[in-house]
């Protein structure tokens, strides 16, 4: 688990440091973490990139794939219906499906749809913050 706040911790920095040096610290980190973990850490940040490039309102600096109910892995693909993205300070649920390569370091295809806000009162329970 402490890898995987590691890699959270980067996320940030995909959007402040030049591409290439991004890629390197990003894709070091992930060569620490289980494949399962890692998937989720992929798809985590392909939920941002596609949810922010797509047409809607949200521009995403976080997403969580295990936030309201844990993700299913069958074989290199993740399914879930309790993730959770972060936009103009808000909390937003979900679902999707993340195949990825065999190593689990990129993304192959990604699907998702956007549920409900999440009510602030229920953040500290799934462990979300401002």
């Amino acid at each position: 688990m402490r890898y995987a706040l590691l890699v959270l911790a980067a996320v940030p920095a995909l959007a402040a440091a030049p591409a290439h040096a991004v890629d390197a610290r990003f894709y070091a980190s992930l060569k620490r973490l289980d494949p399962a973990t890692r998937l989720e850490q992929v798809c985590d940040v392909e939920a941002m990139k596609q949810i922010t490039r797509d047409d809607n309102p949200y521009r995403p600096d976080r997403a969580k794939s295990y936030v309201v109910s844990p993700p299913r892995h069958i074989g290199d693909t993740v399914k879930g219906t309790g993730g959770a993205f972060r936009s103009g300070g808000k909390w937003y649920t979900y679902s999707f499906t993340c195949k990825g390569s065999p190593d689990h370091f990129k993304v192959l295809s990604f699907t998702y749809k956007i549920g409900q806000p999440i009510p602030e009162k229920k953040w500290a329970s799934y462990g979300l913050w401002r």
